[in-house]
Protein backbone atom coordinates (compact mmCIF):
# COMPACT_ATOMS: atom_id res chain seq x y z
CA UNK A 1 0.00 0.00 0.00
CA UNK A 2 1.37 3.24 -1.27
CA UNK A 3 1.36 6.30 0.49
CA UNK A 4 -0.80 9.48 -1.17
CA UNK A 5 1.29 12.47 -1.50
CA UNK A 6 -0.46 15.35 -1.57
CA UNK A 7 0.54 18.24 -3.65
CA UNK A 8 -0.10 21.50 -2.01
CA UNK A 9 -0.80 24.21 -4.62
CA UNK A 10 1.06 27.01 -4.61
CA UNK A 11 0.40 30.54 -2.92
CA UNK A 12 -0.73 33.23 -4.61
CA UNK A 13 1.57 36.51 -4.75
CA UNK A 14 -0.96 38.65 -2.66
CA UNK A 15 -0.92 35.47 -0.12
CA UNK A 16 2.50 36.36 0.37
CA UNK A 17 2.35 39.74 1.02
CA UNK A 18 0.04 39.12 3.37
CA UNK A 19 1.89 36.54 5.21
CA UNK A 20 4.53 38.88 5.80
CA UNK A 21 2.92 42.49 6.20
CA UNK A 22 0.91 40.07 8.72
CA UNK A 23 4.79 39.88 10.68
CA UNK A 24 4.92 43.54 10.60
CA UNK A 25 3.21 44.27 14.26
CA UNK A 26 3.33 47.96 14.10
CA UNK A 27 2.06 47.89 10.69
CA UNK A 28 -0.60 45.20 12.20
CA UNK A 29 -1.67 47.58 15.05
CA UNK A 30 -1.66 50.77 12.37
CA UNK A 31 -4.41 48.86 10.59
CA UNK A 32 -6.04 48.03 13.47
CA UNK A 33 -6.53 51.43 14.94
CA UNK A 34 -7.13 52.83 10.80
CA UNK A 35 -10.05 50.82 10.87
CA UNK A 36 -11.12 51.37 13.90
CA UNK A 37 -11.07 55.20 13.03
CA UNK A 38 -12.84 54.47 10.71
CA UNK A 39 -15.14 52.83 11.75
CA UNK A 40 -16.06 55.99 14.37
CA UNK A 41 -16.23 57.82 11.14
CA UNK A 42 -18.53 55.30 9.30
CA UNK A 43 -20.89 54.12 11.75
CA UNK A 44 -20.55 56.19 14.13
CA UNK A 45 -23.18 58.78 13.58
CA UNK A 46 -25.22 55.73 12.85
CA UNK A 47 -25.67 55.17 16.84
CA UNK A 48 -24.76 58.93 17.50
CA UNK A 49 -27.79 60.19 15.79
CA UNK A 50 -26.99 63.89 16.77
CA UNK A 51 -26.93 67.08 14.01
CA UNK A 52 -23.43 67.78 14.33
CA UNK A 53 -24.64 71.42 13.38
CA UNK A 54 -27.42 71.98 15.65
CA UNK A 55 -27.60 74.80 17.84
CA UNK A 56 -30.17 75.09 20.27
CA UNK A 57 -32.53 77.99 19.63
CA UNK A 58 -33.19 79.15 23.34
CA UNK A 59 -30.11 81.78 23.60
CA UNK A 60 -30.66 80.41 27.53
CA UNK A 61 -30.44 76.84 27.17
CA UNK A 62 -27.63 77.73 24.27
CA UNK A 63 -25.43 79.42 26.88
CA UNK A 64 -25.89 77.02 29.34
CA UNK A 65 -25.27 74.27 26.53
CA UNK A 66 -22.00 76.00 25.84
CA UNK A 67 -18.38 74.95 26.45
CA UNK A 68 -19.71 71.80 28.46
CA UNK A 69 -16.86 69.21 29.80
CA UNK A 70 -16.94 65.51 28.89
CA UNK A 71 -20.47 63.98 30.43
CA UNK A 72 -22.43 61.09 29.37
CA UNK A 73 -25.04 63.57 27.65
CA UNK A 74 -21.71 64.81 25.91
CA UNK A 75 -18.66 62.30 25.78
CA UNK A 76 -16.54 64.92 24.31
CA UNK A 77 -18.20 68.16 25.65
CA UNK A 78 -19.50 70.90 23.17
CA UNK A 79 -17.73 74.02 21.92
CA UNK A 80 -18.54 77.35 22.09
CA UNK A 81 -22.00 77.55 20.36
CA UNK A 82 -23.50 74.43 22.63
CA UNK A 83 -23.16 71.65 19.53
CA UNK A 84 -21.90 68.45 20.82
CA UNK A 85 -18.31 67.71 19.92
CA UNK A 86 -18.68 63.62 19.25
CA UNK A 87 -21.23 64.16 16.59
CA UNK A 88 -18.75 66.95 15.13
CA UNK A 89 -15.49 64.54 15.81
CA UNK A 90 -17.14 61.90 13.64
CA UNK A 91 -18.73 64.31 10.68
CA UNK A 92 -15.17 66.03 10.09
CA UNK A 93 -13.74 62.60 10.22
CA UNK A 94 -15.36 61.59 7.66
CA UNK A 95 -14.48 64.78 5.24
CA UNK A 96 -11.02 64.56 6.63
CA UNK A 97 -10.66 60.90 5.02
CA UNK A 98 -11.86 61.46 1.92
CA UNK A 99 -9.53 64.74 1.03
CA UNK A 100 -7.25 62.12 2.06
CA UNK A 101 -8.58 59.18 -0.38
CA UNK A 102 -9.13 61.27 -2.97
CA UNK A 103 -6.00 63.98 -3.10
CA UNK A 104 -4.07 60.80 -2.53
CA UNK A 105 -5.93 59.31 -5.91
CA UNK A 106 -5.44 62.27 -7.89
CA UNK A 107 -1.74 62.52 -6.94
CA UNK A 108 -0.89 58.67 -7.83
CA UNK A 109 -2.89 59.18 -10.93
CA UNK A 110 -0.83 61.87 -12.27
CA UNK A 111 2.16 60.69 -10.87
CA UNK A 112 2.27 57.13 -12.52
CA UNK A 113 0.87 58.32 -15.87
CA UNK A 114 4.49 61.13 -15.86
CA UNK A 115 6.37 58.23 -14.27
CA UNK A 116 5.64 55.85 -16.93
CA UNK A 117 5.66 58.31 -19.99
CA UNK A 118 9.28 59.50 -18.75
CA UNK A 119 11.02 56.07 -17.79
CA UNK A 120 9.11 54.39 -21.22
CA UNK A 121 9.53 57.14 -23.82
CA UNK A 122 13.15 58.69 -23.75
CA UNK A 123 11.89 61.52 -26.37
CA UNK A 124 10.33 63.05 -23.67
CA UNK A 125 11.99 62.14 -20.60
CA UNK A 126 13.96 65.30 -20.04
CA UNK A 127 10.83 67.24 -20.49
CA UNK A 128 8.64 65.59 -18.37
CA UNK A 129 11.45 65.41 -15.07
CA UNK A 130 12.33 69.41 -15.61
CA UNK A 131 8.27 69.89 -15.08
CA UNK A 132 8.75 67.33 -12.14
CA UNK A 133 11.94 69.48 -10.36
CA UNK A 134 9.91 72.84 -10.91
CA UNK A 135 6.95 71.60 -9.15
CA UNK A 136 9.38 70.68 -6.65
CA UNK A 137 10.82 73.63 -6.55
CA UNK A 138 7.47 75.63 -5.72
CA UNK A 139 6.67 76.23 -2.25
CA UNK A 140 3.75 74.31 -1.73
CA UNK A 141 1.80 76.09 1.41
CA UNK A 142 1.76 79.35 -0.32
CA UNK A 143 1.51 78.42 -3.64
CA UNK A 144 -2.10 76.12 -1.93
CA UNK A 145 -3.19 79.51 -0.46
CA UNK A 146 -3.04 81.66 -3.30
CA UNK A 147 -5.00 78.82 -5.37
CA UNK A 148 -7.44 78.32 -2.32
CA UNK A 149 -8.07 82.06 -2.01
CA UNK A 150 -7.91 82.80 -6.01
CA UNK A 151 -10.51 80.01 -6.84
CA UNK A 152 -12.78 79.15 -4.05
CA UNK A 153 -15.76 81.78 -4.64
CA UNK A 154 -16.32 81.38 -7.90
CA UNK A 155 -16.03 77.24 -7.39
CA UNK A 156 -18.57 77.66 -4.44
CA UNK A 157 -20.68 79.79 -6.41
CA UNK A 158 -21.17 77.15 -9.53
CA UNK A 159 -20.66 74.05 -7.49
CA UNK A 160 -22.11 75.33 -3.37
CA UNK A 161 -19.80 76.13 -1.08
CA UNK A 162 -19.29 72.58 0.37
CA UNK A 163 -18.95 70.63 -2.69
CA UNK A 164 -16.77 73.35 -4.35
CA UNK A 165 -14.81 73.68 -1.72
CA UNK A 166 -14.08 70.23 -1.58
CA UNK A 167 -13.31 69.51 -5.02
CA UNK A 168 -10.90 72.25 -4.79
CA UNK A 169 -9.02 71.51 -2.01
CA UNK A 170 -8.44 67.95 -3.39
CA UNK A 171 -7.54 69.20 -6.53
CA UNK A 172 -5.23 71.28 -5.41
CA UNK A 173 -3.47 69.12 -2.95
CA UNK A 174 -3.52 66.42 -6.09
CA UNK A 175 -2.14 68.64 -8.27
CA UNK A 176 1.24 69.31 -5.98
CA UNK A 177 1.48 66.01 -4.42
CA UNK A 178 2.37 63.77 -7.18
CA UNK A 179 6.27 64.63 -7.65
CA UNK A 180 7.46 61.70 -5.29
CA UNK A 181 5.53 59.24 -6.97
CA UNK A 182 6.68 60.58 -10.91
CA UNK A 183 10.07 59.75 -9.83
CA UNK A 184 9.58 56.32 -7.92
CA UNK A 185 7.59 55.10 -10.69
CA UNK A 186 10.17 56.39 -13.40
CA UNK A 187 12.88 54.65 -11.53
CA UNK A 188 10.88 51.57 -11.27
CA UNK A 189 9.64 51.87 -15.29
CA UNK A 190 13.71 52.89 -16.64
CA UNK A 191 14.67 48.98 -15.10
CA UNK A 192 11.53 47.43 -16.48
CA UNK A 193 11.51 48.20 -19.62
CA UNK A 194 15.17 46.59 -20.31
CA UNK A 195 13.80 43.18 -18.79
CA UNK A 196 13.01 39.95 -20.94
CA UNK A 197 9.69 40.05 -20.85
CA UNK A 198 9.56 43.73 -22.03
CA UNK A 199 12.04 42.81 -24.74
CA UNK A 200 10.26 39.86 -26.23
CA UNK A 201 6.51 41.74 -26.46
CA UNK A 202 8.75 44.34 -28.40
CA UNK A 203 9.98 41.24 -30.70
CA UNK A 204 6.52 40.02 -30.90
CA UNK A 205 5.40 43.79 -32.49
CA UNK A 206 3.47 43.84 -29.33
CA UNK A 207 2.26 47.82 -29.89
CA UNK A 208 3.73 50.07 -27.03
CA UNK A 209 0.23 50.98 -24.97
CA UNK A 210 -0.33 47.09 -24.84
CA UNK A 211 3.45 46.73 -23.08
CA UNK A 212 2.51 49.73 -21.00
CA UNK A 213 -0.81 48.45 -19.85
CA UNK A 214 0.11 44.32 -19.60
CA UNK A 215 3.92 44.37 -18.56
CA UNK A 216 4.64 47.69 -17.21
CA UNK A 217 1.96 48.71 -14.95
CA UNK A 218 1.23 45.72 -13.28
CA UNK A 219 5.08 45.51 -12.11
CA UNK A 220 4.71 49.23 -10.38
CA UNK A 221 2.21 48.17 -8.42
CA UNK A 222 4.48 47.61 -5.27
CA UNK A 223 5.74 51.18 -4.91
CA UNK A 224 2.83 53.34 -6.23
CA UNK A 225 0.91 51.00 -3.45
CA UNK A 226 3.50 52.53 -0.93
CA UNK A 227 3.74 56.01 -2.17
CA UNK A 228 -0.35 56.03 -2.49
CA UNK A 229 -0.62 54.97 1.69
CA UNK A 230 2.07 58.25 2.46
CA UNK A 231 -0.14 60.24 0.18
CA UNK A 232 -2.81 59.96 2.02
CA UNK A 233 -1.52 61.19 5.37
CA UNK A 234 0.30 64.13 3.60
CA UNK A 235 -2.52 64.85 2.33
CA UNK A 236 -4.32 64.67 5.47
CA UNK A 237 -2.16 67.49 7.29
CA UNK A 238 -2.36 69.64 4.76
CA UNK A 239 -5.88 69.47 4.81
CA UNK A 240 -5.60 70.38 8.10
CA UNK A 241 -3.13 73.13 7.79
CA UNK A 242 -5.56 75.12 5.01
CA UNK A 243 -8.40 74.55 7.59
CA UNK A 244 -5.91 75.82 10.28
CA UNK A 245 -5.78 78.40 8.72
CA UNK A 246 -9.13 79.32 7.94
CA UNK A 247 -9.02 78.45 4.30
CA UNK A 248 -10.55 75.18 4.16
CA UNK A 249 -14.25 74.38 4.70
CA UNK A 250 -16.90 76.66 5.45
CA UNK A 251 -17.64 76.50 9.65
CA UNK A 252 -20.71 74.44 9.10
CA UNK A 253 -18.70 71.52 7.46
CA UNK A 254 -16.49 70.89 9.97
CA UNK A 255 -13.36 69.10 9.36
CA UNK A 256 -10.47 67.70 11.80
CA UNK A 257 -8.28 70.92 11.03
CA UNK A 258 -11.28 73.14 11.13
CA UNK A 259 -12.07 72.13 14.63
CA UNK A 260 -8.63 72.87 15.64
CA UNK A 261 -9.05 76.54 14.02
CA UNK A 262 -12.56 76.98 15.97
CA UNK A 263 -10.69 75.46 19.68
CA UNK A 264 -7.32 77.24 19.25
CA UNK A 265 -9.11 80.41 20.77
CA UNK A 266 -9.79 78.33 24.06
CA UNK A 267 -6.49 76.51 23.93
CA UNK A 268 -6.09 77.34 27.74
CA UNK A 269 -9.47 77.37 29.37
CA UNK A 270 -10.78 74.33 27.42
CA UNK A 271 -8.18 72.07 26.06
CA UNK A 272 -10.24 69.37 25.51
CA UNK A 273 -11.48 70.91 22.30
CA UNK A 274 -7.94 70.89 20.69
CA UNK A 275 -6.65 67.64 21.80
CA UNK A 276 -9.44 65.27 20.67
CA UNK A 277 -9.48 66.50 16.77
CA UNK A 278 -5.41 66.75 17.03
CA UNK A 279 -5.35 63.04 18.82
CA UNK A 280 -7.08 61.79 15.60
CA UNK A 281 -5.07 63.91 12.58
CA UNK A 282 -1.48 62.05 15.32
CA UNK A 283 -3.24 58.51 15.65
CA UNK A 284 -4.43 58.82 11.42
CA UNK A 285 -1.34 60.09 9.92
CA UNK A 286 0.78 57.46 12.23
CA UNK A 287 -1.02 54.50 11.08
CA UNK A 288 -0.94 54.95 7.66
CA UNK A 289 2.44 55.97 7.89
CA UNK A 290 3.60 52.37 9.50
CA UNK A 291 0.76 50.58 7.28
CA UNK A 292 2.70 52.32 4.29
CA UNK A 293 6.02 50.81 6.05
CA UNK A 294 4.89 47.60 6.64
CA UNK A 295 3.48 47.73 2.85
CA UNK A 296 7.17 48.09 1.51
CA UNK A 297 8.82 45.40 3.32
CA UNK A 298 5.75 43.20 2.54
CA UNK A 299 6.27 43.96 -1.58
CA UNK A 300 9.73 43.77 -1.46
CA UNK A 301 10.55 40.41 -2.55
CA UNK A 302 13.88 40.43 -0.93
CA UNK A 303 12.47 40.59 1.97
CA UNK A 304 9.40 38.38 1.74
CA UNK A 305 12.06 35.32 0.92
CA UNK A 306 14.13 36.19 4.24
Amino acid sequence: MTDTIKIQKPHSQWHDVWAQFRQHKGAMAALVLLLTLVVFVVIGPLVWRIDPNFIEPNTVKMFKMRNLPPSLADPMGTDQLGRDMLARMMFGGRISLAVGLVAMLVAVCIGTTIGVLAGFFSRIDGLLMRLTDLFLALPLLPLLLVMVMLFSESVATVLGPRLGTFLLIVLAIGVTSWMQAARVVRGEVLALKEREFVLAARSIGAPNRRIILRHILPNVLSPVLVAATLGIAAAIITESVLSFLGLGFPPDFPTWGRLLYDGIDAIRTYPERVVWPGLAISLTVLSVNYIGDGLRDALDPRVRGR
